[in-house]
Order: structure tokens, then sequence, then C-alpha cells
């Protein structure tokens, strides 16, 4: 028989009880030996109806892709975890799921613990999506060990990870949760696409997620905008770019590159390790002439394949030398058309005084992150209070009020 597709996407339909999602189940019911693919976002689904749906979910025999995106919209906070965690236990023994979409429901921290056990046991599936769920260092955390706790149990039964694909932008994840997320990267050591963008963290936490990811030497797609790498993350990241030979897609856009850390991406990218390289994203980095110039010989020598170069927002002028050069350079390969529009331009500074402010910078960041090992430090050298148990509890009680004396 002819696989299908089951889809109530997109209806804006007020599933809460049995009886709402019923005449949909009934349909879902009728293809359950067939059915590859089920859509149920944008649609709004109460405990009751999540419970009724996981029940059919457990009977689809051939699922492949799984999409629940925006299902919980208008939900209550205490709903949202009975409703996750039926429709992810349902899925959590499919042998047969590639894919599973959670993106756009507002989980917060609280409501990741549901996904846990799909996270953990379920090891066919290769593609996750978890895009704006508010998960924030905590959500993040949690989803991150769950992952991790995934690789090891792969590799306890000698079995290779299946998962290639991680989506989780715009979440908060921060430097708080950054290196669990590099070691269970680390850890999976087969993933070709990963997509963090919009998750507050800072060069600390790229420079974990940068030397996790170099344990895929099969990424294809890497996609950090719109954190903040300055030079301590850009130079990890050109540290870790010789491990991603396969690499087709980076993009750093609004990643606070700045003039040093541009230098070093555009050095390593001049050595040749990312030949397939077709789509290049450096928007709004704060790079400088110094580094385009060396950007657009690393395009002539090593980079035919790309088609896509976005540069609009760096500190350059449109005019200058370093843009024409970056032009013909894409020009050698066949490929004018891949640059940008640079209609947005910064207008290029003192380089000596931006190599001062970095090199501030970099100090100010070293200072930070020494001030936080000192105190934490700090914590671990503190006395501990002493707990005093049973018969010394009541000995020491005992001294003390042998001492107090009372006045008259």
């Amino acid at each position: 028989m002819a696989a299908t597709t089951f889809s109530i996407h997109g209806q804006s339909l007020k599933l809460n009880s049995v009886t709402d999602i019923e005449p949909h189940l009934v349909k879902l019911r009728a293809v359950k030996d067939t059915v590859e693919e089920v859509h149920f976002g944008g649609n709004t689904i109460g405990v009751e109806a999540s419970l009724a749906l996981a029940d059919v979910l457990k009977q689809l025999k051939a699922l492949k892709i799984a999409d629940f995106a925006d299902i919980f919209t208008g939900r209550l906070i205490s709903e949202i975890p009975q409703s996750l965690s039926a429709i992810c236990d349902a899925l959590k023994d499919s042998t047969t799921l590639v894919e599973l979409n959670l993106s756009d429901n507002a989980f917060g921290g609280r409501s990741a613990e549901p996904m846990v056990p799909f996270l953990t046991h379920n090891r066919t599936f290769q593609v996750l999506k978890l895009n704006n769920n508010g998960l924030g260092i905590s959500g993040g955390t949690t989803v991150a060990n769950a992952l991790l706790e995934s690789a090891r149990l792969s590799e306890k039964e000698g079995k290779p990870s299946n998962l290639r694909v991680v989506m989780c932008g715009r979440n908060r994840l921060e430097n708080g949760s950054a290196p669990v997320w590099a070691e269970a990267f680390a850890a999976h050591g087969g993933l070709v696409e990963v997509r963090l963008p919009q998750n507050g963290i800072r060069p600390e936490g790229i420079e974990k997620l940068a030397a996790g990811l170099a344990k895929n030497p099969g990424l294809e797609h890497l996609d950090l905008q719109d954190n903040t790498a300055t030079t301590r993350g850009s130079r990890a990241i050109a540290k870790a770019l010789p491990s991603w030979p396969r690499l087709r897609t980076l993009n750093l856009s609004d990643l606070l590159l700045g003039g040093q850390g541009g230098i070093s991406l555009s050095v390593t990218l001049g050595q040749g390790s990312n030949p397939l390289l077709d789509t290049l994203k450096l928007q709004y980095g704060e790079l400088d002439r110094r580094a385009l110039e060396i950007l657009a010989k690393a395009i002539q020598d090593h980079l035919p394949k790309l088609t896509t170069l976005e540069l609009n927002g760096n500190k350059a002028d449109p005019e200058d030398d370093c843009i024409e050069k970056i032009k013909a350079a894409l020009g050698f390969h066949g490929n004018e058309d891949a640059l940008d529009e640079l209609d947005d331009m910064e207008e290029p500074g003192d380089e000596e005084e931006e190599e001062e402010e970095e090199e501030e910078e970099e100090e100010e960041e070293e200072e930070e992150e020494e001030g936080a090992k000192e105190e934490e430090a700090r914590k671990e050298a503190a006395p501990k209070p002493v707990q005093l148990t049973g018969d010394k509890a009541t000995d020491a009680l005992a001294d003390l009020l042998g001492k107090v004396t009372l006045g008259k």
C-alpha cells in the first residue's frame, strides 16, 4: 500500500475532549498501517484529547515524521506537561520515527522533563526540532542531558548514534547549558546539521560548543546566528573548521565576531579545509577590511562553490578595494551574484583603536571568567556546617544548655 500523510495543520481547532478529537482519530486509525507523516501543528490540544491521541499514535506502524509544533496555544502551564508526556511516551518505543517537531510550544524549563523518556530511550529518531520553546538554562540542560544519556546508552550497546539534526533556536540556552550541549554533541558524533540561533550564548559557551561539534566530522550545516562570539568564540570556531570537511552552510551573522575574530576565520578558510562551502553568512559581525581582504583570497583559492555570501553590516566601505577583491574572487568561480546588497555597512574605524578595544574585551572576558572560578572555589572551600544526629546531637544540645545561666 502507498504511504500516506495525515494532516489537520493550521486549522486552529480547539481540541479539548475525546469527543472533540475523535472525528480526526477515526481518519488516522483508518491509515494506521501506512501513514508516514502526521501534522497536528497550528491547533490547540488539551489533556484529555492528548491522551486519546497518544493511544492512536502507539498503533502507527510506519510513522516517520511527527509534527506537533504549536499545539498548546492558550493552554495552562499545568496542562502542558501532562499532554506532552502522553504524546512523547506514545512515541518512545517507535522504531520507524525519523523526525519529531515540538517547536513553538511554550514549554518553559518546567515542561522539559516529560520529553526525557523519549529523548533517552528512542534511539532510532534522527531529527529533533525544538525552536522557540522558552526552555531557558534549566530546560536546555534537561534536554541536553537526556541526549547525552541516549548517546551513552547507544555506546554501551555497541551501536552508533542515529541523531543527525538538532534545531534548538530562540530558547535562551545561554552559557549555563552550553557545556552539557557540547558534551552531548561530542558524544553523538554523527551530526550533520545543528542550529542554535538566538540563544544568548556568550564567548565561553561558543568555545565549548565549537569543541563539542568538532567531534562531528560529517557536519554540513551550522547556524549560530545572533549569539555573541567576540574574538574568543571566533577563534574557537576557526579552530574547529578543519574538523568539518563536508561543511556547506555556515551562519555566523549577528555574532559580534570582531576584527581579530574575522581574521581568524578568514585565515582558516584560506587553508582549504572547507571546499564544499556554498553558503557563508557573516552579516553584522564587525569584520573590517583586514578580515575581508583575507576572505577574498580564501574565496579565490579554496571556495569555488560559494554561491551565497552575506557581508552586509560590517566595517568597510562598499566601494573599498577589499570588497572589489571579494567580488572578483566570486566572479573567478562564476559566482558573481553570490554577494548580498551592502546597503548598511558601518563606517570603517581606526584599525589600531579597534585592536585595542578587542584586546580590552578579551581581558574583560578573562577577568569575568577568572572571577567566576574564584567565587566557585570560595564556595567549595567554605566550611560546611556539621550535621549532628542521634546521641551526638543530644549531647551537644545538653552541653550548650549547661552553659546557659538565667537571670534572677
